[in-house]
């Protein structure tokens, strides 16, 4: 078979990956190829937003990886998810609209010395595909809303298609607790309460193959998508000056193993688990590993597959007298058939619903001088993800350290490149991560106190009151702590002279040519919220620079 050559070859149509192929096909100069491992996103409960719990840990949206036992969990494993299917991880994921705080992207930009990362350099590259529900004809958006959003973009943003009295108190008794209430998380400083805004159209869940691929790619005779198709590793031959330089891919699409070839870059847009994974499959990575699995060595990069950041949320569980949950709204076929009908008729109620529906933003303890922690609260509850709801009145009210400290891993166990590789996350596993967890849940008893909660008469079923010291609330974490799906860090961008960086302030690998990192895997540090809007920055920055030249 002959090998075919494109302009551009951009590894992965998840989050970032489909923006990148939108804008690198706009000119009809650039012969772009967008390769899937994952199938078409044509799932019904992909589109649909509580489809979640169908598409997660589901082989055919979801890679279905699992971390090791983790020591900070008490030799607990968890379920990884990430996306396998056009649009990826916006597929499968919550729908959560956050960017994170000012002084994640400052910080970055004093790590890699480039303040084309600074937050005010950044905001531009989130409006860009912004099409955010206040700005519509309507909207409710104020004045200075228009300088922090966008309006006509394709990324859709819109409120919550129904709240919950039970939640509203929550929010109430968080203020009552000294958390302020705000009506954007988004300017930079996202302390406050309300409900999360998502990314939804009319009530279906809006993912980037939508956004960015459907219909405009699909018209460009010049834009080119093989899904189903798995990359087993890079091609590289020498540059000019005795670099490697990436040429293409070699793949197999259709049982059959092949090649392909880019003329100008290789864009790895595979995520924080696929991205370093494939790095280490072709010779980049930690000499050690790649000659313990029989690797030729490329490149020596000791940071690929190192720096591994999460979120870990610590789930706590409050019964509830007199309130309406989604526990008792589902307790019955009845139940259940109205919810169904409401979202076929009105496509509201809680079909509607991204996982977690209020938010809060505010610190641990007063050591801290910007919001460190962040709440996701539920109308329901569960003993674990995938198990049926529990037959009383509940809420749920989890919260995670935005900022941990403790670092992980990802590394291939074999060169197979269908293994799925070794990620081991090392939660809770620096004294601060502990800390901070005991903390965290001695705000949440806090804010359950206040007399706005009160009139719920609300029980703590999980942790239990019983759990009062810090030693005993670390442990707890480690007990029933999970990860809420935030993985990052496992390429990290950075300067030439960081031994553990993989990519530079432009996301080009270091020492190899024609090769970049666009997705979640190359932030230095985990941002302050939710990552999947942050990804798509990232990639609508890189998707700049590669057109300029850059």
């Amino acid at each position: 078979m002959a090998e075919q050559e494109f302009d551009y070859i951009v590894v992965g149509a998840g989050t970032a990956g489909c923006l990148l192929a939108n804008r690198l096909s706009a000119d009809p100069a650039n012969r772009v190829l967008l390769i899937e491992a994952g199938g078409r996103d044509n799932y019904h409960w992909v589109h649909i937003p509580v489809g979640y719990l169908y598409c997660i840990n589901n082989p055919r949206t979801d890679w279905c990886f699992k971390t090791e036992p983790d020591k900070g969990l008490n030799g607990r494993s968890l379920i990884y998810p990430r996306g396998k299917t056009l649009g990826g991880c916006s597929s499968i994921n919550g729908m959560l609209y956050l960017r994170g705080q000012a002084r994640d992207y400052d910080g970055w930009a004093e790590l890699v010395g480039d303040d084309d990362w600074r937050w005010e350099n950044c905001l531009p590259d989130f409006i860009k595909h912004e099409d955010h529900y206040r700005l519509d004809e309507g909207g409710d958006g104020d004045a200075a809303h228009r300088d922090y959003h966008g309006h006509g973009g394709e990324w859709r943003i819109e409120k919550q298609r129904l709240k919950w009295e039970v939640l509203d108190d929550f929010a109430e008794a968080a203020v009552q607790s000294g958390i302020p209430r705000t009506r954007d998380f988004n300017r930079g400083d996202n302390e406050g309460v309300d409900y999360f805004e998502v990314n939804q159209r009319d009530g279906w869940r809006w993912n980037a193959a939508k956004a960015f691929l459907r219909p405009v790619c699909e018209k460009r005779s010049n834009y080119t998508l093989w899904h189903s198709a798995q990359v087993h590793r890079l091609l590289f031959d020498t540059a000019e000056g005795g670099k490697p330089r990436a040429n293409g891919v070699e793949l197999e699409r259709d049982g059959v193993i092949q090649r392909v070839r880019a003329k100008r870059e290789v864009i790895l847009a595979a995520g924080a688990i696929g991205s370093p994974q494939l790095l280490q499959l072709s010779g980049i990575g930690p000499t050690a590993l790649l000659a313990e699995h029989g690797i030729p060595l490329v490149h020596e990069l000791p940071g690929v597959g190192e720096n591994l950041q999460d979120h870990l949320q610590i789930r706590s569980v409050y019964k509830v007298t007199g309130a309406k949950t989604l526990n008792t709204l589902a307790a019955s076929w009845l139940g259940k058939a109205k919810i169904g009908m409401e979202y076929l008729l009105r496509r509201t109620g809680p079909m509607s619903m991204a996982p977690s529906q209020l938010c809060i933003f505010t610190r641990s303890s007063d050591e801290y001088e910007h919001p460190n922690i962040e709440y996701h609260v539920q109308p329901l509850s569960l003993e674990a993800f995938g198990q049926p709801l529990h037959d009383y009145p509940a809420i749920t009210a989890s919260v995670c350290n935005l900022n941990p400290t403790s670092r992980g891993s990802v590394r291939i166990k074999s060169r197979d490149p269908h293994q799925a590789p070794a990620i081991a996350p090392n939660y809770l596993s620096t004294e601060e991560d502990r800390r901070v967890a005991a903390d965290s849940l001695r705000v949440t008893r806090r804010i359950a106190e206040q007399p706005a909660f009160a009139k719920y008469r609300p029980e703590e079923v999980k942790p239990g009151v019983q759990y009062q010291s810090d030693e005993d609330l670390a442990r707890l974490a480690g007990d029933i702590g999970t990860t809420i799906f935030h993985p990052v860090g496992t390429a990290k961008m950075g300067k030439s002279d960081d031994p553990m960086a993989v990519v530079d302030s432009h996301l080009r690998v270091h020492g190899v040519e024609g090769l970049r990192v666009v997705d979640a895997s190359i932030m230095p540090t985990i941002t302050s919220g939710n990552t999947n809007s942050p990804t798509l920055m990232i990639a609508e920055k890189a998707a700049g620079w590669i057109l300029a030249g850059r």
